[in-house]
């Protein structure tokens, strides 16, 4: 249970640092009371639709949190096991996303959701809870989450592009690159027989549901 409770590095409290690139305002501060990082060097395009782009970020910086979580509890239980190379490869990646939307939530000057305790904890516990089933469980959900994420991410794409593609270049750059790994991550699951843990549909269709309240909680709270 201490794994579960502990509070994660890449945990944000929304702090007011004063910033010579981005000026006064709202930043995403590490927990802990440590010095903030240095400010993304990708600044906001002018004009933007911002009460989209901070419900597009904003969530999008809640799934890449939630996944890392989900990894972390994975990787807690068959870290050891002969799959455990496959969830940190995976694992990797998503650290890398969270990095990425560290720095758009500062670039585009977006608060996280305020629900972010609750996803350290829940993540974990999924991510956990399915191990404890095998790896054919860890995969299935897997798949699961990464077939939820990358579908949002298509939808996010689809709302860039009618707005401007062109003034949303880069964010469409940044999604439309994770929406690939994502994919991925889910033809990795399947190749790794998630299909093959009992009571499959059940479970998939169970971990999708809770996505999308996640999904839709994140982007509003």
């Amino acid at each position: 249970m201490a794994a579960v409770a502990a509070v994660p590095a890449v945990r944000l409290s929304l702090g007011r640092r004063r910033c010579l690139r981005c000026g006064p305002g709202p930043r995403p501060v590490p927990a802990g009371g440590a010095a903030p990082r240095a400010c993304s060097t990708q600044a906001a395009p002018q004009g933007i639709n911002k009460p989209v782009i901070d419900r597009i970020i904003r969530v999008d910086h809640a799934g890449e949190y939630g996944a890392n979580r989900i990894y972390a509890g994975q990787m807690a239980v068959l870290g050891r096991s002969s799959v455990g190379p496959v969830i940190q490869q995976m694992w990797n990646q998503e650290k890398v996303h969270l990095k990425k939307f560290n720095e758009l939530m500062v670039a585009y000057r977006v608060r996280p959701t305020v629900l972010l305790p609750f996803w350290n904890v829940a993540g974990f516990v999924l991510g956990a809870g399915s191990a404890l089933l095998g790896r054919k469980g860890a995969m299935a959900c897997t798949v699961a989450v990464e077939e939820s994420i990358s579908d949002h991410y298509n939808s996010q794409i689809r709302t860039l592009m009618e707005e401007d593609p062109e003034k949303y270049k880069e964010l469409l750059q940044v999604i439309k690159q994770f929406r690939d790994d994502e994919r991925e991550h889910h033809d990795i699951g399947i190749e790794h027989d998630a299909e093959a843990t009992p009571a499959y549909s059940f479970l998939k269709t169970a971990i999708q549901l809770g996505c999308k309240a996640a999904i839709f909680l994140s982007e509003r709270i």
